[in-house]
């Protein structure tokens, strides 16, 4: 029998390897195929800047001015160009300007920390608003938005801002909240968007201005060292609305007798407000100048014994600080003179089952539980919330035309806030306790051009105005630095823009901030 080739005779052995790799190799490719299904569908596609520009006019200040809207947002990435952030805005600019790169512009947010833009945006700095019915409930739906005739957009353009986490802003890709939740990284992030905003917009040549309000005080203060001092970016002018600065002055109740001192003045004058006080001044003015004299010489002195202060004594204070607040001796001298602002507001009208507003003392709401020891809720946000809110998204949604399709986050305030701060010149050290007082300190010291306006409600039980005083006593700057700082102050609370004169006047001081300030 002749021998077989070799090649013949594995030519069996070839049909059967060719056979089974076939199954094999179609395997093998639709294995591929689902890999490249699965991450098509897996990938996002690459986020992207989003606005809707829209044209409007105004009558402001008796002219009729014409204005441009943009609505949407910029992705902010990192140094690796890699994006971090979606992150939102409304933009109001003046039409016929020759020379943008001359005119105001103005960054403007709110607080909580977790707070969107809605309030300054829809109640004093945007040119349309939500109507309310200070101090009571607003009227029930529809919403009721008129044209805000207190806006400054004829002195300035204005950009309202969401933080990351509120609003339309969200973390993108790798980013988590933890990356923009914290006094510092807040501060980093709404710095980079305002460069940014700046550099697309053509303004760097423009005299810039940031307002804050509540935690934008916060906020602002460490923008305006940051900014000039990590982005090359001075500021004309910082303005803080009702602002929160410094915990150790800001937060009652938490041990620090400091801050009952600070807040003890802001007590008196919701008394006053509510006739509750015995030969009560004709003006607050009047009253407060008599309340903070005593707060600072007899009360500050009385805490600074602790809890060893001789009984005589304890019950003199506690007689005066019944006096200024219409309440009883025995309810401050059972509380160790110390007394938190959210306590007071459910006692001072207890009898009548009736509680003040934290965020505007001059509210009042039914109390829920007439026996709790402190308020059951801020009766000032369900009387003018919901009306910012429907006013706001019905014309965000109608009249700028955009974001129907996405959801618009009004308020975080469940958010886990990282409250650690690096204080300029600490060489590292994170500060215990919030403080931005020294950031601002630097910033003005640094900026001679740096102008600062504090507006402040007599009856804000959220961040009260000794507080606000004290906090800029311990300003660290020259005496010409401490010229360039201008208070004025408002017959309302936190939201002072709620209260129809405080608007013309909360308009006339911004206004008039901007105009002395923009061209030094």
């Amino acid at each position: 029998m002749r021998a077989l080739s070799p090649t013949f005779a594995l030519a069996p052995l070839l049909v059967m390897m060719m056979a089974a790799a076939g199954p094999l190799r179609a395997a093998e490719d639709e294995s591929e195929k689902d890999e490249a299904e699965t991450k098509t569908k897996t990938e996002k596609p690459e986020p992207v800047p989003a606005a809707s520009v829209t044209k409007h006019q105004i009558a402001l200040d008796g002219k009729t001015v014409k204005y441009t809207a943009t609505a949407g947002w910029y992705i902010l990435k990192d140094k690796d160009d890699e994006p971090i952030a979606r992150f939102g805005y409304t933009a109001y600019t003046l039409d016929g300007i020759k020379d943008r790169s001359r005119r105001p512009v103005t960054f403007a947010f709110n607080g909580g920390p977790g707070s969107s833009s809605i309030w300054l945006h829809m109640g004093i700095m945007g040119p349309r608003r939500a109507v309310v019915n200070d101090p009571g409930y607003a009227s029930p739906p529809p919403a009721q938005i008129v044209d805000n005739a207190y806006s400054p957009l004829d002195v300035t353009d204005v950009v309202m801002i969401d933080p990351v986490g509120t609003g339309f802003s969200k973390p993108l890709g790798e980013a988590k909240p933890e990356d923009f939740h914290g006094v510092d990284e807040d501060i980093r992030s709404v710095a980079q968007f305002i460069k940014r905003y700046v550099s697309e917009n053509g303004r760097w040549g423009s005299p810039k201005y940031v307002l804050g309000e509540s935690y934008g005080g916060m906020r602002g203060a460490g923008l305006a060292y940051h900014l000039q001092a990590e982005q090359g970016m001075n500021l004309n002018g910082l303005v803080i609305v009702s602002p929160f600065l410094n915990a150790e002055t800001g937060i009652d109740g938490a041990g620090i007798d400091s801050a009952h001192v600070a807040y003890f003045p802001t007590l008196a004058a919701t008394a006053w407000y509510h006739g509750l006080v015995q030969d009560k001044p004709p003006t607050i003015e009047q009253y407060m100048a008599d309340v903070e004299r005593f707060a600072r010489e007899e009360y500050l002195p009385a805490l600074a014994k602790g809890y060893v202060l001789p009984e005589a004594d304890k019950k003199a204070v506690a007689a005066k600080l019944a006096r200024y607040t219409g309440t009883t001796a025995d309810y401050w001298e059972r509380a160790d003179l110390r007394v938190t602002h959210t306590q007071f507001l459910q006692e001072l009208k207890r009898g009548d089952r009736l509680i003040a507003g934290r965020i505007d003392s001059r509210y009042i709401g039914p109390s829920v539980n007439p026996l709790a020891a402190e308020m059951d809720y801020d009766p000032f946000f369900p009387a003018i919330g919901p009306a910012y809110t429907s006013a706001f998204l019905s014309y965000l949604h109608h009249e700028l035309e955009f974001g129907r399709d996405e959801e618009y986050q009004v308020s975080a305030f469940d958010i886990e806030w990282s409250w650690e701060h690096e204080q300029p010149g600490n060489t590292g050290w994170m500060s215990p306790v919030p403080n931005t007082v020294p950031d601002l300190a630097l910033a003005m010291t640094m900026n001679p051009g740096l102008h600062l306006l504090v507006q402040q409600g007599w009856y804000d039980l959220a961040t009260p105005f000794l507080a606000m005083k004290i906090d800029l006593e311990h300003l660290d700057v020259t005496p010409e630095a401490r010229n360039r700082i201008h208070v004025k102050y408002y017959d309302a609370g936190h939201m002072m823009y709620v209260h129809g004169p405080s608007m013309q006047k909360f308009r006339d001081d911004l206004v008039g901030f901007i105009r002395d300030t923009d061209r030094l």
